[in-house]
């Protein structure tokens, strides 16, 4: 998010737009402002949504502060690098295809060497600290209560005084206190992931004791069990659980294997925050005897042949990264289990699977579902739609408007309608992509540009799941038919379709050309 001040204009997070494949397309496009005019960066934390597109930032001329707490500078130097590490590997895997033969060559959104450059921008501040980040700006962080080094952020510019949630955190969050922020406000943006859910209120023991019956349940069917895990703040927080499980002899003692080097770097970060922490009793539980960090990709193929282990790996999302090759290994096992504790984006693997797939297509491959499909909800780093509606009615009645943002089109929803509720009258606005307002002092919000409404299509799923699940469910399909020779008219029927639906796309573009009417047919 930028904000402006006369000539002056910092952001708020600048971070990579994750889910289908048309919506992540985004971020290959131009920033909507010049980096090199940007004075500086308020980063409220390192998940990768809010972080990903500093590299790319600085290696088009931004050369100023990315202001945050130290624990998030901490993190940021691993997650950017991992993020660059990851987008050369993409662009080489899709240049190395055959069938691109005499194409032009990707580029990677960015490289390890940017990611590291714009790390080295970090400039920590402590919670509660005032800081200037630009001329006519003046800031101070509060705890989001969301990951390690979370934070809101508190502005005054222009006369107007302005927060910004970031991401909130639930009640009875590990290591972390729940969220604090200021009243008197004239202005809220409000995250909204999960505006229109509310999640069964759970303690950590209540938590631990779900996780339990999944441990035992997945370990006695004789398989293994797969965890896609967020490497940073879930799988710490998962380690602490079973960690308390395993030692009170309340699991099976089997090995937990941590497969994601950056998980694993950012479990050190953890432990060198130790001191900062709830819940550890000042003890670092990280090194717990079960947990083993997997680091080498060729260690992490031998898990391929592992049963009756508890694997942890990332991406959350199931979109990249190791969990993918561990999905391909076990899901068509009946005697494994895949456990879900994050959300799921739209268009993303993990959501497919969520929401009962029989097939997906992993890597280039059909893959039947026959794993044990198992969620936790409980382990959410958002805060739910009762807690975001207790956050807002905290922050008092607002001089201006409330913004909700970063949620899927039901969520802002649904939390919306809680907010109206207790307040008709109240300045409620769910911004467009692309929007732009003036923050008037004492003032309702006054849009000035309308956005782009098609950027709110591409969030959820987009042709490219639609061509995965009918590419993965063809063969089957044509298999049920019952002669080789159906099943041949079958595919001469579908070429057929595919011929009409163009040559009718020519005919149209054809007499567009020569400014004639089109045909009364239509294009389906």
């Amino acid at each position: 998010m930028e904000l402006a001040l006369g000539a002056r204009s910092i952001l708020v997070d600048c971070g990579l737009f994750q889910g289908s494949r048309s919506l992540e397309a985004l971020n290959l496009g131009s920033f909507g402002f010049d980096p090199r005019r940007i004075d500086a960066v308020i980063l409220t934390h390192a998940h990768i949504d809010h972080c990903g597109l500093l590299p790319k930032l600085a290696a088009q001329g931004y050369e100023g502060a990315i202001w945050c707490t130290q624990a998030t500078s901490d993190l940021l130097e691993f997650m950017l690098a991992d993020a660059g590490r990851i987008q050369e590997y993409e662009a080489e895997r899709r240049n190395r295809r055959r069938d691109r033969a005499g194409d032009a060559l990707f580029e990677p959104l960015y490289t390890e060497e940017d990611a590291i450059s714009a790390w080295r921008l970090s400039r920590p501040v402590a919670l509660g600290e005032w800081f200037e980040p630009a001329p006519g700006f003046k800031a101070r962080l509060w705890n989001a209560g969301h990951i390690l080094g979370s934070a809101s952020v508190e502005l005054y510019a222009g006369g107007a005084h302005v927060l910004l949630s970031g991401d909130l955190g639930p009640d009875n969050k590990a290591f972390h206190a729940d969220p604090a922020a200021p009243k008197g406000l004239d202005h809220v943006v409000c995250e909204s992931t999960y505006g229109n859910r509310a999640r069964e209120k759970l303690t950590i023991d209540e938590r631990r004791a779900q996780l339990e019956g999944v441990v035992k349940e997945a370990i006695a069917r004789g398989g293994n069990l797969v965890i896609p895990s967020f490497a940073l703040e879930r799988t710490q927080e998962l380690l602490l659980d079973l960690a308390r499980l395993s030692d009170a002899n309340r699991i099976p003692n089997v090995p937990i294997f941590v497969d994601s080097p950056l998980a694993s770097r950012a479990t050190k970060v953890f432990s060198s925050h130790i001191d900062e922490m709830e819940d550890v009793d000042g003890r670092d539980i990280f090194r717990h005897p079960s947990i083993r960090y997997v680091e080498d990709s060729l260690e992490s193929m031998r898990l391929n042949t592992v049963s009756g282990a508890i694997i942890l790996a990332a991406s959350g999302m199931c979109e990249a990264g190791r969990i993918r090759h561990h999905l391909k290994h076990n899901l068509f096992r009946r005697e494994s289990t895949i456990l879900f504790v994050g959300f799921q984006a739209e268009g993303t693997l993990g959501r497919v699977i969520l929401d009962g797939a029989q097939r997906v297509r992993i890597s280039g491959e059909d893959v039947n579902v026959r794993a044990q499909i198992r969620r936790i909800d409980s382990y959410s780093a958002h805060a739910d739609r009762d807690e975001l509606h207790d956050w807002i009615r905290d922050r008092g009645k607002l001089g201006g408007s409330l913004f909700l943002s970063h949620g899927e089109g039901q969520a802002v929803e649904g939390l919306r309608a809680l907010v109206q509720g207790d307040d008709p009258a109240a300045s409620v606005i769910a911004p467009q992509m692309g929007e732009r307002f003036a923050l008037p002092p004492g003032a309702p919000a006054k849009r000035l540009e309308t956005g782009r409404v098609d950027l709110n299509q591409l969030a959820g799923e987009d042709w490219q799941n639609d061509y995965a699940d009918f590419i993965t469910n063809l063969k089957r399909n044509l298999y049920s038919i019952k002669s080789a020779r159906a099943r041949r008219e079958a595919l001469d029927d579908m070429r057929r379709v595919l011929d009409s639906y163009n040559a009718l796309r020519e005919e149209r573009k054809a007499r567009a050309s020569a400014g004639a009417k089109p045909s009364g047919r239509q294009e389906r």
